[in-house]
């Protein structure tokens, strides 16, 4: 059965068995049983301006007719604690580049690529009981950040609650051809880079079989 837009906005579209997303918890010798995610920067284009939809679907905008343009893939992940723990009730936001590599953001000045006006650009859901979020949006374009600098596709995450301390990090693609020139990616400590990575999943047959899955869970500071 294939996922609408209306399951995919239901807490029932993530109500998945934890075993699913394959969560590897690494033993420390420090107090955290489970790894903390690498924070990197969060960037110039957090989103400063509300949205007509502030949703889990990235490929569709209220009120307007399109898709947005570029390969369809899912997120999925699980946001534990430092103790291995699910955090539920726990904000994540997501915010990205479109397709062919532009943002929605005002200081987005010197990229002459078109917006794709059907791109939400910015999204939020809710983990459940067991720490499960979900979205569904584009493979974000490569872009030009510099002089002889161009980021790999990456998607950008915020994880916001009561109960941990805030966390800000990027999502990549493996197999990237500019992962290895990528100064933000290159300062994650090497040993630490796969919990940044991500592969393509077979979708099977929760999702539209053109689609593409990645799984990316994320493990936060406690804040006790």
């Amino acid at each position: 059965m294939l996922i609408s837009r209306r399951q995919l906005l239901t807490s029932s579209a993530i109500g998945l068995a934890s075993s699913m997303f394959g969560l590897a918890c690494v033993r420390r010798a420090d107090s955290f049983p489970c790894d903390l995610t690498p924070e990197q920067t969060e960037g110039p284009f957090y989103p400063v301006d509300r949205q007509l939809d502030e949703d889990n679907d990235l490929t569709v905008v209220s009120g307007k007719p399109g898709r947005a343009e570029g390969q369809i893939i899912y997120i999925r992940g699980q946001i534990l604690d430092g103790h291995c723990r699910p955090v539920q009730g726990t904000t994540v936001e997501i915010w990205q580049a479109t397709a062919r590599g532009r943002y929605n953001h005002p200081r987005e000045r010197r990229n002459s690529v078109p917006l794709d006006l059907n791109f939400q650009s910015w999204g939020r859901a809710v983990t459940d009981q067991e720490g499960q979020y979900l979205f569904k949006t584009v493979i974000p374009g490569q872009y030009p950040a510099g002089r002889g600098w161009i980021r790999p596709s990456h998607v950008h995450f915020k994880v916001v609650g009561s109960t941990h301390h805030e966390l800000t990090t990027q999502m990549y693609f493996v197999g990237d051809r500019y992962l290895e020139s990528d100064f933000i990616f290159q300062n994650v400590p090497r040993a630490e880079r796969y919990r940044v990575m991500v592969e393509r999943q077979d979708p099977g047959s929760e999702f539209e079989p053109e689609t593409g899955l990645y799984n990316f869970d994320l493990t936060v500071r406690p804040t006790t």
